[in-house]
């Protein structure tokens, strides 16, 4: 699905005979950028920014939305703060020379636009404050928006924040009821598929986003009808796209179809949907390029490594928590570059448990003792003033592989001492730079530890 996007790498890259032209490759048309990889995304952000500062620029408000629409496609590829900042800002700015007096539509789109901004930042690093950011920025796009993109989207993103907001506690009938939220948004904007281009993508990004909600409720609740209707979702929003200009979308709803395939067959213990699940991620990882989008390949490893560990559980595979650990440390190498992403701190909790199932499974203490000399070689190697978040993910690890030895051996010859110190270093860590969601995993452990939690054995 990804040949277009080669061949214009060939032609646009290096040792191409072409450059992009001054005002980038798109002219403005958010759905060719699934067309270019992050490095020429980079140069269409700059060449963005060149459109909507120069003087002589036509509609400076719109050229300013164009640019931001692009810088958050390029954190959203990276995982990198400072391209989401930079289109936040752009995004505000946007909407300053709009005036919601003389141009509410336009204003409302460059506010969903922050909204947005505020969504992704929030998926990537897991400050809630920024959801709920976001859902004022959409309630005042909804207030303004006359027609065009910006009420259905703004619709969108509210049914979205709700539902992340109701995700941790909502029953399955919660579930439903925010799932059906999409449902006028979404017709709205395939009515306007016919004008706008941009349309029938954002159709497929707002089914995905109800898929994925649906998919987190069925995983929590282990309801295997909303993890089916999850499944048709992505199944619908697949059948809207052309791999051959959009790829990038594509290779997204391809693997979250994978994960809930995986999802559904933990639930409904049916190993096949598992192994379906584990072939169509692989399937993904075969043609998504990690220089295409380093996040996405990075998540799709991710996905493909849980699907792998959820495969080890249901069938005691030793071999598939190998190959789960293996998909972990692939990720990690982009992970490295992005040390304050929520994932990572997921990624490296399954790795260690996958360790230490597969060292249950064998009763081979010489995979924790490999491990253990790994993670402390690790410790003795890396400053934790240097990268504070990896060190403190390192003495996670660690806590889990003594956690594995108690309970293997059944003994506790001072690793329950050692986990607890481990695990509160990491903790003040994870509090010190403000990670939520890391803290949680390392005060999971120390409940463990004191006997309130069971050890975990599914994913994260």
């Amino acid at each position: 699905m990804f040949e277009f996007r080669r061949e214009l790498a060939r032609l646009f890259g290096a040792e191409g005979a072409f450059r992009p032209a001054q005002d980038g490759l798109t002219g403005g048309d958010a759905g060719l950028l699934e067309l270019l990889d992050l490095r020429l995304l980079q140069h269409e952000g700059k060449a963005a920014d060149v459109a909507a500062g120069r003087i002589s620029a036509k509609d400076k408000a719109q050229r300013l939305l164009e640019a931001a629409i692009v810088w958050r496609e390029i954190a959203r590829r990276s995982g990198d703060s400072a391209p989401l900042r930079k289109a936040a800002a752009i995004a505000e700015a946007a909407a300053a020379a709009f005036d919601r007096n003389r141009r509410p539509d336009g204003w409302a789109r460059a506010r969903c636009e922050q909204a947005f901004c505020a969504m992704l930042g929030a998926e990537h690093f897991g400050d809630d404050g920024l959801n709920a950011a976001a859902e004022i920025a959409f309630r005042e796009a909804r207030a303004a928006a006359r027609g065009g993109l910006a009420a259905p989207l703004a619709d969108v993103g509210l049914a979205a924040v709700e539902g992340r907001r109701r995700l941790a506690s909502g029953d399955a009938q919660a579930a439903r009821v925010c799932a059906a939220r999409f449902a006028a948004p979404i017709a709205a904007l395939q009515a306007l598929v016919r004008r706008c281009s941009a349309a029938r993508l954002l159709v497929a990004e707002a089914r995905v986003i109800r898929a994925d909600l649906l998919a987190g409720w069925g995983a929590r609740l282990k309801d295997r009808d909303l993890l089916r209707l999850a499944l048709d979702e992505a199944d619908a929003a697949l059948g809207g796209l052309d791999e051959t200009y959009e790829p990038l979308t594509c290779a997204r709803v391809a693997a979250l179809r994978g994960q809930i395939l995986s999802l559904l067959g933990e639930t409904t213990g049916e190993v096949e949907a598992i192994t379906d699940g584990v072939q169509e991620i692989a399937g993904v990882i075969d043609d998504l390029s990690r220089d295409h989008s380093p996040l996405d390949w990075a998540k799709t490893q991710v996905a493909l490594a849980q699907a792998l560990q959820a495969l080890g559980d249901a069938t005691a595979s030793a071999r598939a928590y190998e190959q789960a650990v293996t998909c972990y440390d692939r990720a990690n190498h982009v992970f490295k570059t992005t040390p304050a992403l929520s994932l990572r701190a997921v990624a490296a909790s399954n790795r260690a448990l996958c360790l230490a199932r597969s060292a249950e499974l064998t009763g081979d203490l010489a995979v924790l003792d490999a491990a253990e000399a790994a993670f402390k070689i690790e410790l003795s190697t890396r400053q934790a003033r240097q990268d504070p978040v990896g060190w403190a993910l390192a003495q996670v690890n660690l806590a889990r592989v003594y956690e594995a030895r108690m309970e293997i051996t059944g003994k506790d010859r001072g690793e329950r001492a050692a986990a607890a110190v481990a695990l509160t270093a990491a903790f003040d860590v994870f509090a010190e730079e403000g990670l939520r969601s890391f803290s949680l995993i390392a005060i999971e452990g120390l409940e463990r530890l004191r006997g309130q939690l069971p050890t975990p054995r599914t994913a994260v």
